[in-house]
């Protein structure tokens, strides 16, 4: 399902957002692809990225893991709030650049901040994809649980599949249950027990991107 191929993906035309990451090919181009990002302090190689897009390419879906333009601009460090649209410009571009190359559906995800930027840019502009992928949403902060972070629910008509661990400080399992019933769209969440916020602890990482594909391929039938 895959050709094996694993390489750079940059794209850097002048007077745009740059798009830099890894490519999973699959062999086929008229299959779907996903475009994955990772969370605040992390990048494009934390270790549930590559076990996802691995994963996915395995059944067939290319899948490109990319770094978002605050994180290409400095290896480490949180994002910061001012740079929000930059974000989702890049996420923007790196889905029109793999429609370029691909002819399937397209999906756009990430872990917490990234899912979060995902899902800002897919509520501002319906129909960019078909499907987003919600890891790790980060609901609140932690120990705050009053400061909500769905304003822009009522606004996302996107099918979403939300992935979220049962010890997630960002948010509960019944407080994701709650919000996701703003959005009037498709969803879905999945539970992964015992996991904390970015799911995956050492080790574990291979086993839950084969729950994500799983559900993913369910879901998304």
């Amino acid at each position: 399902m895959t050709d094996g191929t694993v390489a750079p993906f940059v794209d850097e035309t002048p007077g745009e957002i740059p798009v830099g990451g890894v490519l999973h090919r699959a062999a086929d181009p008229s299959v779907d692809f996903l475009v994955l990002t990772h969370g605040a302090s992390g990048n494009s190689n934390t270790a549930l990225l590559v076990a996802l897009a691995e994963e996915f390419a395995a059944a067939g879906i290319s899948v490109l893991r990319c770094d978002l333009p605050y994180r290409q601009r400095r290896p480490h460090g949180p994002p910061s709030p001012a740079n929000a649209q930059d974000d989702q410009e890049g996420l923007r571009r790196a889905v029109a650049l793999m429609r370029d190359q691909w002819d399937g559906r397209a999906f756009l995800g990430g872990s917490s901040y990234g899912g979060r930027q995902a899902s800002l840019l897919a509520a501002s502009q319906p129909g960019l994809v078909d499907g987003l992928v919600l890891l790790s949403y980060p609901l609140h902060p932690p120990g705050k649980p009053a400061q909500l972070r769905t304003t822009h629910f009522s606004a996302l008509r996107t099918p979403s599949l939300f992935v979220s661990g049962t010890k997630d400080v960002f948010g509960t399992i019944e407080e994701l249950q709650a919000a996701i019933k703003l959005i009037p769209a498709r969803t879905e969440l999945v539970q992964i027990d015992g996991s904390p916020h970015g799911l995956s602890k050492k080790g574990t990482a291979p086993g839950v991107a084969s729950i994500v594909r799983q559900r993913f391929q369910s879901f998304f039938a």
